[in-house]
């Protein structure tokens, strides 16, 4: 079955209500235009309860169906990136320096078109649950709801969530059973020695050299502390130090991104970590501070929750435009805290050859649109049909 023609009937009105979104990105947990123009078209389609203030500015809608049942919960992100947007499109962001540089208002567009459809059809047993949600890109916007209480509060028995994904075939879909996205941690070491003159490198102790020494020493994390079958990504993103050619700072910064699987590994790294800052401090004669900050866990799908939205994702794009065990990859997503507290799953919808995620040139493909809102839209009616 391809895509709803209900929905692709109001196809134009989403491609409206998403381009609308992108000209008002907002970061974080301040995403206050955005909530109350999703709010107002909330109230337009007749929904049964809209709660806001949920993590600061997320929304949770309510959606009775036909008769008894569990209540389903669909998420959307909302939030946008510190990124300029360049000059060309009509609907260019009007907030200077945020972007939907991830298609966030895409997301957000898919699951108000389910919305509106859901609406309308009451096609389903129980209820529907619209999780729309702030500070996915920081912060984690999902954590902040699930300890608030929603899933609690609003009986949600399973849960699910699409993503863009540029390169992917138009319209295809991607997840896997179990981890599909790896957990993120961040690091910071703060490097302090005794500047000086360049020209009189033996009167100081080197916060450069130390800092090029532990960039160094924490790759060896991956090459020789963790077993080759066990994925890991160690980068340094961030050495900062110095002002002047002939000036020997007196402290230097370095931070990174660590992604994982396995809590094994993810502890074996915090130990080397602070193994290799302490050795190489005392090596160069230098003090030095880490600093590791856990972030999202990894992404876990249930895997028979996975396998039915495989079905369900059939259904809309076709047997060959699915795949259900597509392996995982290395990118962090904070749906990890709901897939955490309910069961369900997360899947990729190809949005084409585009311009890649948090690139400056990277602008949602509206034609997918309807293929997301016919995915969560069937999606109900197939896990909660009306008896």
């Amino acid at each position: 079955m391809p895509v709803v023609n209900r929905i692709a009937d109001f196809s134009e009105d989403m491609k409206i209500w998403r381009r609308r979104l992108h000209q008002i990105p907002e970061l974080g947990l301040e995403t206050v235009k955005t909530a109350a123009y999703v709010t107002e078209i909330l109230e337009g389609f007749g929904v049964d309860e809209i709660h806001g203030g949920i993590a600061s500015n997320g929304i949770v809608a309510i959606i009775n169906g036909r008769g008894e049942g569990p209540t389903i919960g669909l998420r959307a992100d909302m939030d946008a990136l510190p990124i300029t947007e360049p000059e060309g499109a009509e609907y260019r962001s009007t907030h200077p320096g945020n972007m939907h540089a991830c298609g966030h208002d895409g997301h957000t567009t898919m699951l108000l078109g389910a919305a509106r459809y859901l609406a309308e059809t009451r096609n389903f047993a129980g209820r529907v649950a619209l999780l729309f949600q702030p500070a996915e890109e920081v912060t984690g916007g999902a954590r902040i709801m699930v300890e608030e209480g929603v899933m609690d509060r609003f009986d949600i028995a399973e849960v699910y969530a699409l993503h863009n994904s540029p390169g992917l075939p138009e319209g295809a879909f991607l997840t896997a059973p179990g981890p599909l996205m790896a957990a993120v941690d961040t690091f910071t070491i703060h490097i302090t020695g005794l500047g000086g003159h360049g020209a009189m490198p033996h009167e100081t102790r080197d916060p450069v050299m130390a800092a090029c020494g532990m960039a160094q020493a924490i790759q060896t994390i991956v090459s020789r502390n963790h077993h080759a079958t066990e994925d890991l990504v160690i980068s340094v993103t961030q050495i900062h130090t110095g002002t002047a050619d002939n000036v020997i700072p007196e402290t230097a910064f370095i931070n990174g991104t660590i992604r994982t699987f396995n809590p094994d590994v993810q502890r074996m790294v915090m130990t080397r970590l602070d193994e290799i800052v302490k050795g190489c401090a005392v090596a160069y004669g230098v003090r030095a501070e880490l600093d590791y900050e856990v972030g999202y866990p990894a992404t876990i799908n249930d895997a028979a929750k996975a396998a039915f939205a495989a079905d369900v994702a059939r259904d809309i794009s076709g047997a060959s435009q699915v795949e259900a065990d597509g392996g995982r990859e290395m990118g962090a997503e904070d749906f990890a805290y709901m897939l955490q507290a309910r069961p369900g799953a997360y899947l990729f919808l190809g949005q084409g050859e585009t311009a890649g995620l948090h690139h400056p040139d990277y602008d949602f493909n509206d034609a997918i649109a309807p293929v997301g809102a016919s995915f969560f839209a069937r999606l109900v009616e197939k896990a909660q049909p009306v008896v």
